[in-house]
């Protein structure tokens, strides 16, 4: 098991929670989540509503930190079983501090995620590549 892994909490219900679908894993640990680096942001709330966005589709997890810290908030979308199978592979993306991103992230899950369905809206423009180090965490 990875470090992140151990990190994570609790999986949504629905497909995902089977482990099928894809998994949102989000990072709340040392600055991501946290109302000192981002003030106003409803941390809390954005985890519930990522939840219930894709509860028949995915699931959520939270970990105490990916180790990306300058790309805060960062949240990571890892393949469904069928996305894997097409070659999807865990997609990073930075900023994610709005709805629109909260929306669009649970429009891709629905769709299927990585493998399976384009990244929709704009965020395929919050994708980046993190150190193999941390990749590798995830893979």
């Amino acid at each position: 098991m990875t470090k992140a892994a151990k990190r994570s909490g609790r999986a949504g219900a629905g497909a995902g929670a089977a482990g099928t679908g894809p998994t949102v894993t989000l990072c709340r640990g040392c600055c991501c989540g946290t109302e000192r680096k981002h003030p106003g942001i409803d941390h809390a709330g954005q985890v519930e509503r990522l939840r219930s966005g894709t509860v028949d589709a995915g699931r959520v997890r939270v970990s105490d930190c990916l180790d990306a810290c300058a790309q805060s908030t960062v949240a990571v979308v890892s393949p469904s079983t069928a996305g894997r199978a097409a070659g999807g592979r865990p997609v990073w993306l930075l900023g994610v501090l709005d709805r629109d991103t909260e929306d669009e992230i649970t429009a891709w899950v629905q769709a299927g995620g990585p493998g399976v369905a384009e990244p929709p809206g704009l965020l395929d423009l919050r994708v980046f590549t993190p150190a193999r180090r941390i990749r590798n965490q995830m893979d």
